[in-house]
């Protein structure tokens, strides 16, 4: 008998949540979540965690506009959740429409003269917009607490390789790094960065993604009440108030490619410094004089920016879903829903969305 069951490769925010849509619509399939690590490394463990409602073409706004209201319902209904809602103003050079172009209606723009908390100045060229619908959360704390309701169903196998990924033409086979075989009828890739891996390397290549730096400076001061996140439109970069941890965040665009996740990470190097301290000294000097650490790491990036999530096999047995461009926290419900979308299982057991238990 064909096995039915779902194998998930990864388990950050992404392969979390896949396997949350799994049992939601069919509760009765045996779910197996692989991680070589642990449930919320990876690039989940580094990510800044911001959410707010912009997408550069219509799918992204539509699965923003989706993952907005997954994370808005979950967060109301179990409120101990590291999920926090933040007040968010956007700094641009660009008018109106154009960024209305960008951000979805539920953003609401509106602008303002200043960026609250009197710590970023505003060029005399650029102007403040007021932006609705966001939030920030702690993603690996998020991640786990999302595992730890879904284990009495779902099968967490953490620090373990998947070596191979053989389709016999009737089901999948991974060769484990313990030895073992473990079979199944689905299986979905949520590797984050490591697209290179020699287990799936062949498998995604036809996906032409790569793997980008990813890098954010540690702003050692303690963020003040009416502090909320400041997008720099033009630069692609933001500042952002990480009250659970007692610092500033600053993120911003370090174009360095084809780097390797498993070597990359580590501490920041003379030219990440050079590039991020300019940009953030324009903006806010007295916050880059405390800015004294941060993290590096990687993630994966399509060509078109949007997230891939399709089928690399005829036969539809295997999934990949990732390559979300740094915004793998921020569309996660989303591509959860289009994977499942395409492991065409047996829609005759498929059941509404079960709730999460408080956590």
């Amino acid at each position: 008998m064909t096995s039915r069951a779902v194998a998930i490769v990864g388990g950050g925010i992404i392969g979390c949540l896949i396997a949350r849509e799994v049992i939601s619509r069919f509760p009765d399939t045996p779910v197996v979540v692989f991680d070589r690590d642990g449930i919320g490394t990876g690039a989940s463990r580094r990510s800044a965690g911001l959410h707010f409602p912009r997408g550069t073409s219509d799918r992204v706004r539509q699965m923003t506009a989706y993952s907005q209201d997954y994370y808005e319902d979950l967060a109301a209904k179990h409120p101990a959740l590291p999920i926090h809602s933040i007040d968010m103003t956007v700094v641009a050079t660009h008018t109106a429409a154009s960024l209305a172009e960008v951000y979805l209606d539920r953003a609401a723009l509106t602008p303002t003269d200043t960026v609250p908390g009197g710590l970023v100045q505003v060029p005399r060229e650029a102007s403040v917009w007021r932006c609705r619908g966001c939030h920030y959360a702690d993603v690996p704390a998020l991640a786990q607490a999302v595992a730890h309701e879904l284990r009495q169903r779902v099968t967490f196998r953490e620090g373990l390789r998947v070596n191979a990924i053989e389709d016999t033409g009737s089901e999948v086979l991974l060769q484990l790094s313990t030895g073992e075989t473990y079979t199944a009828g689905r299986v979905v890739l949520a590797p984050g960065p490591w697209l290179a891996d020699r287990a799936w390397s062949d498998l995604v290549a036809p996906l032409n993604s790569r793997v980008k730096k990813v890098v954010a400076l540690h702003i050692e001061q303690e963020p003040g009440p009416d502090d909320g996140v400041v997008v720099f439109h033009d630069e692609d970069a933001f500042l952002l108030p990480l009250r659970h941890r007692g610092h500033w965040l600053f993120s911003y665009t370090h174009d360095e490619w084809d780097v390797d996740p498993d070597t990359v990470s580590g501490g920041l190097d003379d030219s990440v410094l050079e590039a991020a301290l300019p940009l953030l000294q324009r903006y806010s000097p007295a916050l880059a004089e405390h800015a004294v650490g941060g993290r590096v790491f990687c993630d994966a990036y399509s060509v078109d920016r949007q997230p891939q999530v399709r089928a690399l096999d005829p036969a539809g047995r295997v999934i990949f879903a990732g390559a979300a461009n740094g915004s793998g926290y921020r569309l996660a419900p989303a591509i959860a829903a289009e994977a499942v979308g395409l492991l065409q299982l047996d829609e005759e057991t498929s059941q509404p969305p079960k709730e999460m238990s408080p956590a």
